[in-house]
């Protein structure tokens, strides 16, 4: 009797073939598409009734720049999407690898799963991965007027402009980042002889 993971890898096995590269680690599976069939394998993924993926749980992006303390030599940005199978009781994990560093452009998936219009702007904002045939790609967490993705690994921590309100002008102002060095423990300074008697 085969166990359900195994019948999950089957069915994964005869409706993607050799499209996706198969991982099984700690129970779960881990699909690797290359970014040109990635539109068609989320399709089939879908529409495959063996496989019946009808929720996208989660989809996120994942800058790999200094994953392993910085010996990762492969592409940069990822994409990671979650499925999970309701009538199959199963799950999946896809990823795709954006096939340029530089401008990492991967297919939308949101003629698939409308739930993914969300998740792809998140990723979009957070490390400028750009989704082919979104339809309403603009940044939603941060400010519309923000520099850069702050989730991207080499993204200053202290940001590049901060936002204050100034009194003089009675509004908010952009500024560049002035960080002024300072101690984080406090300096104690005890009288001589302190605590001896």
């Amino acid at each position: 009797m085969s166990t359900q993971l195994e019948v999950l890898q089957n069915a994964l096995a005869t409706a993607l073939g050799d499209r996706v590269t198969t991982v099984v680690a700690l129970g779960e599976v881990t699909l690797t598409v290359k970014a040109a069939d990635y539109y068609a394998v989320m399709q089939t993924l879908r529409d495959d009734a063996t496989l019946h993926f009808e929720q996208l749980i989660d989809l996120c992006g994942v800058d790999y720049s200094t994953y392993g303390e910085g010996t990762w030599d492969g592409l940069r940005f990822a994409v990671v999407s979650h499925l999970l199978s309701v009538k199959h009781n199963w799950r999946v994990r896809v990823r795709v690898f954006a096939p340029d560093d530089d401008m990492p452009v991967v297919a939308s998936v949101m003629p698939i799963w409308r739930a993914v219009n969300w998740y792809e702007r998140e990723a979009f904002d957070l490390l400028g991965i750009l989704f082919e045939g979104h339809n309403d790609l603009r940044r939603i967490l941060t400010d519309y007027g923000f520099v850069g993705h702050p989730f991207r690994k080499d993204f200053p921590v202290s940001g590049y402009v901060e936002m204050r309100y100034d009194e003089a002008q009675k509004r908010v102002i952009y500024q560049p980042v002035t960080i002024e060095p300072r101690e984080l423990i406090p300096r104690v300074i005890r009288e001589e002889k302190y605590g001896m008697k």
